[in-house]
């Protein structure tokens, strides 16, 4: 299954680095950022969520909210929030393995993990814009700035 632009965003359940539950209906209301990314602790996906973190203020408010996940395990989650001062929701898509990612059409059987695909949800859960990237290739954060600005 591949979830595309103007379609529902599949509901899920996983938990944080805090072992906290995460649903992504909780987040009606507000816009939603969901960053899929293939591993912790790689120097990729590591820019990537640092380039979040620096402006997790512009990204993350009263009216975003940054959801990350991938297929580590919450320990591994746990240590790479706090080596890198991570404060937002790094989510264990760990078992059944990259369940959520295959939901989203973004796992790759391959390389056992999602591609780097990001999906920005409206405030009723409809997906408004998404792009998926191969494993090599950063994201942009000054298109997920414009994409918020719009909605």
């Amino acid at each position: 299954m591949t979830v595309e632009v103007g379609q529902p965003a599949p509901d899920f359940e996983l938990v944080d680095q805090a072992r906290r539950p995460v649903r992504l209906s909780e987040y009606r209301g507000k816009k939603v950022v969901l960053v899929f990314y293939p591993f912790a602790f790689s120097s990729v996906c590591g820019g990537e969520l640092c380039v979040i973190r620096d402006n997790v203020g512009e990204l993350q408010n009263a009216d975003v909210q940054v959801l990350t996940v991938s297929v580590d395990s919450v320990q591994v989650h746990r240590a790479w929030a706090q080596a890198q001062g991570f404060d937002y929701p790094l989510l264990a898509d760990f078992w059944p393995h990259g369940a959520v990612a295959e939901t989203y059409g973004v796992f790759s059987a391959e390389i056992g993990a999602a591609l780097r695909g990001t999906f920005i949800l409206d405030r009723e859960g409809v997906v408004s814009w998404k792009v998926v990237n191969a494993v090599p290739n950063a994201r942009d954060l000054e298109t997920y700035r414009q994409v918020l600005a719009d909605l």
